[in-house]
């Protein structure tokens, strides 16, 4: 690992066994107030137009060349964040930030631990018993970051009695934007905006933290790295907490199910023959089926010339979504949905603060932000590990390890349902749902997420005793 500055302050958390450098700078200044973002562009640009208009008659051209400045100057804004003033990403670091450098790409990231730990009060060996001791890291969302963690970090190390670490993963938060190149021969380096990456990623962090062991807690589509990163290294891995989990779960429940999960399997046969009886999905049910056969035949037919097409198809669709136009939709659609996405995360939109919205929009003032969401998407749509890798929802049922997963009942974007059914179809799988919640419930509701992770730590911790004691004995 590649030791990067920083800029920040003194720092608010300290790793116990590794060392950073940092130097110190000014902090930036505070961000634009956002409702300006949503305001049509002729709506901002009333006043700048008014003014010109009363100059009109002393200053010739003066109306044209005022409005066209004020225009100018609101266009380049993505979400109340000035475009003209992006930055190195190291110069938004918090006091408490770490970078590291992973495969070129520098790694932001933060680390909180047990002020038992820290200060070495290791004596109170029975509060220590009843807790799993294992340190945790954290997966954040789409379209969010390190930040979204803030409120939980330091109370998650007490309740794991270790440490707790957070990153952001590339394209997201304060990790650099990289080119990506395509490399010579057969080393072709791995594209830093794919799952792989976020995986290798992930498992680099358990060896910086020098754990054999962690638990790994994934929100939103960071529950999909965290499940990914188990099947590349299960032995690693000793629990996982899905968050509003972006999985989706298969209608069909696997074969390889407990015993004790009989009273679920008889809700789910309850679930399906009511989808049975619906007409409406039932055509739809006969349609796919003529559909499926018709792309058999075709595809036999079509054999010999499927990989050759595919790969023109590829290349077509890559350079389709890395052209400028792509890039302009992005932008547009980050200044036009962006804060309305946060908002609509939350049960009640109301309560989300400004200091909310400054942390999600923090990263549009990153260099290259809009180039790198764009890989990212391209990443997701391309996926090569796709033809060679059983998709992830084929592969829930072979989940062994404890599994704990954790909705809101008024997620808007991730419905609680589905995250019913991935409980069903996991092994063992412990379900929580948090009332009056949207899709960040440890952003929403801190404190009931709190209790229901310590309980669901206790338990694992009570589990892992019994077979300590077992194995002595």
């Amino acid at each position: 690992m590649k030791r990067i500055p920083v800029n920040c302050g003194q720092l608010g958390a300290t790793s116990s066994s590794h060392t950073y450098s940092h130097s110190c700078n000014k902090r930036p200044s505070r961000l634009m107030v956002f409702a300006s973002s949503w305001l049509p562009y002729a709506t901002r640009n009333n006043s700048n137009t008014f003014i010109a208009s009363a100059s009109s008659s002393s200053i010739s051209g003066g109306s044209e060349q005022l409005l066209g400045v004020g225009s100018k100057k609101k266009r380049k804004e993505i979400a109340g964040i000035d475009q003209d003033e992006l930055v190195d990403p190291k110069l938004l670091a918090d006091p408490d930030s770490y970078f590291c450098e992973f495969n070129g790409v520098h790694i932001h990231h933060k680390i909180y631990e047990a002020e038992s730990i820290s200060q070495n009060q290791t004596n109170d060996v029975s509060q220590q018993f009843n807790k799993l001791c294992l340190p945790m890291i954290l997966l954040h969302g789409f379209g969010a970051s390190v930040f979204s963690w803030n409120k939980v970090m330091k109370p998650l190390a007490e309740a794991t009695c270790s440490k707790v670490l957070a990153f952001d993963r590339p394209a997201f938060g304060l990790t650099s934007r990289v080119s990506l190149s395509s490399g010579t021969g057969d080393a072709k380096p791995i594209n830093a905006y794919s799952m792989a990456f976020s995986v290798l990623a992930t498992l680099h962090f358990f060896d910086l933290l020098k754990a054999e062991k962690a638990i790994l807690v994934g929100h939103s589509a960071g529950s999909l790295v965290a499940v990914n990163t188990y099947f590349e290294a299960p032995e690693r891995v000793a629990a996982l907490i899905l968050i509003a989990p972006a999985i989706f779960a298969p209608l069909t429940t696997p074969k390889t199910v407990k015993e004790n999960q009989s009273g679920q399997d008889n809700q789910m046969k309850e679930d399906k023959s009511s989808i049975r009886r619906n007409p409406i999905v039932e055509l739809y049910n006969s349609l796919s089926k003529i559909i499926k056969n018709i792309v058999k035949i075709i595809t036999e037919m079509m054999k010999p010339m499927i990989n050759i097409l595919n790969s023109l198809y590829r290349k077509l669709l890559s350079a389709i979504l890395r052209s400028s136009p792509a890039i302009m939709l992005v932008r547009m659609a980050i200044d036009k949905f962006g804060t309305a996405a946060v908002r609509n995360s939350w049960y009640d939109p109301k309560q989300v603060s400004e200091h909310v919205l400054s942390g999600y929009t923090k990263p549009l003032r990153v260099k290259d932000w809009d180039r790198a969401l764009v890989e990212f998407t391209a990443a997701m749509l391309l996926d090569e590990e796709s033809n060679t890798k059983p998709a992830v929802s084929k592969r829930l049922n072979e989940i062994s390890c404890p599994v704990l997963i954790v909705t809101g009942d008024s997620d808007r974007l991730v419905p609680s349902w589905n995250a019913e059914r991935l409980s069903r179809i996991i092994p063992g799988a412990t379900f929580e749902v948090i009332k009056q919640c949207g899709h960040l419930p440890h952003e929403e509701k801190v404190e009931e997420f709190l209790s229901i992770i310590e309980n669901f730590l206790s338990k694992l911790a009570g589990d892992s005793n019994k077979q300590h004691l077992q194995a002595v004995l």
